[in-house]
C-alpha cells in the first residue's frame, strides 16, 4: 500500500490532484473518482453497499520523509457490502494509477460497520411489518407516527437462533412519544425488540416481554417547553481584534511552538498527525499520530431484552459519519477556523459536511505566577491553549472530543458527555437494582462509557519506550527513621504481557514515554508523561460474553509493536464478529517494545450512575488524560510566553 522508495517508480507517480501532503483525508473529487474506479471495474451495482471509504496512509517513514512538491501514492480502502452474496470486501484503489489494485474477501462471519442508510431502512422495515402493527395493536397503540423506533447493533453473545446464522442483523428498541416533538425516550415500550434482517431488510422475529406501563411524564427539552428562560446572564464576548495567533495552510496547523496536521476518518473523526514543538529554533517530533480508536457502551442491565446493549460507537458505526456541523456562537466560540471533510454514503453519493472540526484560541487561567514577598517581584503569566474538536451525535448521546495545546509543551485529550439517557420502564412503586429512576417509572441504567486512545509516540525521534512510575512509602527503618519517606519507582517495560497495566491512584501511577538514544543535560533520557485523569475498570465480568469483542477494556494501558495495520483497539471489524480481535489477540505473541517503533494504547472510562439532574439532557461530563513534557526540555519552556498587557501594576 505504501509508496516504493525505488526511484524508478517513484519518478512515475506525479503528486496527486489537490493533496498536498501525503495524509491530507481525501478530497471530495478523490471520493467521486473511487467511486466510478469501483464501478467501471463492476465492483458496484444494485446489491452492493459501500460501507466506507477512507484513505490508507503511506508508510510513516515516507511521510517523515517528504518534501514539499515531492510525489506520493493516494490509494483509498472501501470497504463494500454485496447484500445479494451475503459477503463483504475490501478493495484497494489506486488514486494515481485510476485502477482497483485489490479486492479481499472478509471473513466468513465478520460484518463491516453499521451504514447510516441501515437505520432509516430499519425503521421503515419495522414500520411496514404486520407483526409490529399487530404488536402496536396488541399494546392499544393507535398512532404508529408516534412510535420511535431506534435501531441497536446486535452484537454476537452465544445466544442467537438458528435464523440469526449468517445474517446481518439490528435490534430495534421502541419507544412511545406523546406528541410528534416529544422527548421519545421519556416512554420506553420495554415489552418489544424487533430483531431486523438487514440483507433481506425484513423483521425477523419479534420478541415480547412482560408489557409494562409507560412512564407517565413527557420530558420535553427544546426551548419552546421551557419557560421562564435566565434573562439575568450578561453577554460574554471573545474578541481578538487582530486575529488569532494560529495559521492554517491546507491541514497543517502552526501555532505557538506547535505543528500538527489536521485528518479525519469516517471511523474515527478526528485524527491528529506529526505533532511537534519548535524548541529553539529545533523542530522535535512528539506524536506521529494521535486519535480515539475505539469505544464501547456496556449497559449494567441483566434483563434479557437489555443484557446486549453494547454500542460500540466507533467499530460498529462510525464516529466520523455521525460527526456535527458545527455552530459559531453555540458549539464553538471565538475566532474559529473550520475545517470540512468530505463523506461518502452506501450509494456512493459524496456530500460535503461542513464545519466538521472547529479551531480556536481559549483563555485558560494563570500558566505561572509568583510572588517573591522578600523583593517585591511579582511575575503572573497568563495560559493561552489551543482547542482542536469535534462533536458527534450517537443516537441519544453527544460525545465532543477536544484536543488541547499548551503553552508549557502539554497535550490534553478531553472527551465531554451529553446528550439523552437510554430508559427503561418501571411499573409504579417499582425500583431497579440495575439503574436509578429519574423521573416517574422512568428508570436510567448504570452504563459505562469506556474510550481507548492510540497514540504513536515519536519523541525527539522514531524508537521510543515505555516506563512505569509508582510512589511508594519506604517503610520505617534505619533508611527512614521519621517514617515521612518515599520514592518513585521505575520499571521499564520491554515486552507487550508487561505492559498490560491498570491505573492506580494509591501509587499515584503514570506511564513515561522516553526516547533511550537522546539525553537531557542531566544525563536522563527525553520523555513524554501520560497523566491519567478520570477512570475506573470495566464492572462487566471477566466472563461476559461483550468482552470477547471489548476485550481491549481489561487494560488501562497497552504497548504494541507500531504496525499501521494494527489500528483499532477492538480489530477492524467488532461488529458481530463471533470470536472478537484486537489487542487481546496481537498481543499474545508477547513481542518486543523497548526501544523500537510503538503505539501507546490508554483506554479510560467514565462510570455513569444517573440521577435526577442528568434528566432530560444530561449536562456535560468530562473525562480524559494529559501528555506533558517530563525530561524533554531543559527547563520550563512556558518562561518565554510574554506577560499579559499592563491592566494593573501587578502584570508589568
Amino acid at each position: 500500500m505504501a509508496i516504493s522508495t525505488d526511484v524508478r517508480e517513484i519518478s512515475e507517480q506525479v503528486i496527486a490532484p489537490f493533496a498536498k501532503h501525503p495524509l491530507d483525508p481525501l478530497y471530495s473529487a478523490e471520493l467521486e473518482e473511487t467511486v466510478a474506479i469501483l464501478a467501471r471495474e463492476n465492483h458496484l451495482g444494485d446489491n452492493v453497499r459501500i460501507a466506507s471509504i477512507n484513505l490508507i496512509e503511506p508508510a510513516k517513514s515516507l511521510v517523515e520523509k517528504h518534501q514539499p512538491r515531492s510525489p506520493f501514492e493516494r490509494k483509498a480502502l472501501a470497504v463494500l457490502m454485496d447484500r445479494g452474496k451475503r459477503a463483504s470486501y475490501e478493495a484497494v484503489v489506486d488514486l494515481v494509477n485510476k485502477s482497483v489494485s485489490s479486492v479481499t474477501p472478509l471473513p466468513s462471519g465478520v460484518q463491516p460497520s453499521v451504514m447510516l442508510d441501515e437505520f432509516s431502512e430499519c425503521e421503515q422495515a419495522v414500520r411496514r411489518s404486520p407483526l409490529f402493527q399487530a404488536a402496536l395493536k396488541k399494546r392499544g397503540v393507535t398512532d404508529a407516527d408516534l412510535v420511535m423506533v431506534e435501531p441497536w447493533s446486535a452484537g454476537m453473545y452465544g445466544t442467537e437462533l438458528p435464523e440469526d446464522k449468517g445474517v446481518r442483523r439490528l435490534r430495534a428498541l421502541c419507544f412511545l412519544r406523546s406528541e410528534p416533538k416529544d422527548n421519545g425516550y421519556a416512554r420506553p415500550m420495554d415489552s418489544m425488540v424487533m430483531v431486523v434482517d438487514l440483507y433481506e431488510m425484513k423483521v425477523i422475529r419479534i420478541e415480547e416481554y412482560p408489557i409494562a406501563p409507560l412512564p407517565p411524564e413527557p420530558a420535553n427539552w427544546a426551548r419552546e417547553y421551557i419557560p421562564n428562560m435566565r434573562k439575568d446572564l450578561k453577554p460574554v464576548d471573545i474578541v481578538q481584534p487582530e486575529g488569532p495567533s494560529f495559521t492554517v495552510e491546507g491541514n497543517q496547523v502552526e501555532w505557538q511552538k506547535w505543528k500538527f496536521r489536521v485528518g479525519f476518518t469516517s471511523r474515527e473523526g478526528l485524527v491528529l498527525h506529526t505533532i511537534s514543538y519548535n524548541d529553539d529554533g529545533v523542530e522535535r517530533p512528539i506524536l506521529y499520530r494521535a486519535s480515539i480508536c475505539e469505544m464501547v457502551v456496556p449497559y449494567g442491565d441483566p434483563r434479557e431484552q437489555y443484557y446486549r446493549k453494547n454500542a460500540f460507537d466507533i467499530g460498529e458505526y462510525g464516529l466520523g459519519m455521525l460527526a456535527n456541523s458545527l455552530a459559531l456562537g453555540c458549539d464553538c466560540l471565538g475566532v474559529i477556523h473550520y475545517f470540512d471533510f468530505p463523506l461518502v454514503n452506501s450509494h456512493g453519493n459524496v456530500t460535503p459536511l461542513t464545519n466538521a472540526v472547529c479551531l480556536h484560541e481559549e483563555d485558560f487561567g494563570i500558566l505561572w505566577k509568583h510572588t517573591d514577598w522578600r523583593t517585591g517581584q511579582s511575575e503572573v503569566r497568563r495560559s493561552r491553549r489551543l482547542s482542536i474538536s469535534f462533536i458527534a451525535t450517537v443516537g441519544n448521546y453527544e460525545y465532543g472530543f477536544y484536543w488541547y495545546f499548551y503553552q508549557d509543551g502539554s497535550i490534553q485529550c478531553e472527551i465531554k458527555l451529553t446528550g439523552i439517557m437510554n430508559t427503561t420502564a418501571l411499573a409504579p412503586g417499582e425500583t431497579s437494582p440495575y439503574g436509578m429512576e429519574v423521573a416517574p417509572q422512568l428508570n436510567a441504567p448504570f452504563h459505562q462509557h469506556i474510550f481507548a486512545a492510540r497514540l504513536v509516540p515519536s519523541v525527539d525521534g522514531p524508537n521510543n519506550s515505555v516506563v512505569e512510575v509508582n510512589s511508594v512509602g519506604v517503610p520505617t527503618g534505619p533508611s527512614n527513621p521519621h517514617g515521612n519517606a518515599f520514592v518513585a519507582e521505575e520499571t521499564l517495560f520491554t515486552t507487550e504481557k508487561e505492559a498490560q497495566r491498570r491505573v492506580n491512584s494509591a501509587t499515584a501511577r503514570f506511564w513515561r514515554v522516553v526516547n533511550p538514544s537522546k539525553k537531557n543535560r542531566l544525563g536522563r533520557p527525553v520523555g513524554y508523561r501520560l497523566v491519567p485523569g478520570e477512570n475506573c475498570p470495566p464492572f462487566v465480568q471477566p466472563d461476559a460474553a461483550v468482552m470477547r469483542r471489548a476485550g481491549f477494556t481489561s487494560n488501562h494501558v497497552w504497548v504494541t509493536p507500531y504496525s499501521p495495520q494494527e489500528r483499532y483497539a477492538a480489530g477492524e471489524y467488532p461488529n458481530q464478529h463471533p470470536t472478537g480481535d484486537g489487542l487481546p489477540n496481537w498481543t499474545k505473541a508477547n513481542r518486543k517494545i523497548d526501544d523500537t517503533e510503538i503505539a501507546l494504547w490508554y483506554v479510560f472510562a467514565h462510570n455513569h450512575v444517573p440521577r435526577p439532574e442528568d434528566w432530560p439532557v444530561m449536562p456535560v461530563s468530562m473525562l480524559g488524560f494529559g501528555f506533558r513534557p517530563d525530561g524533554f526540555f531543559e527547563r520550563s519552556p512556558a518562561m518565554d510566553v510574554a506577560p499579559p498587557p499592563a491592566k494593573s501594576e501587578c502584570c508589568h
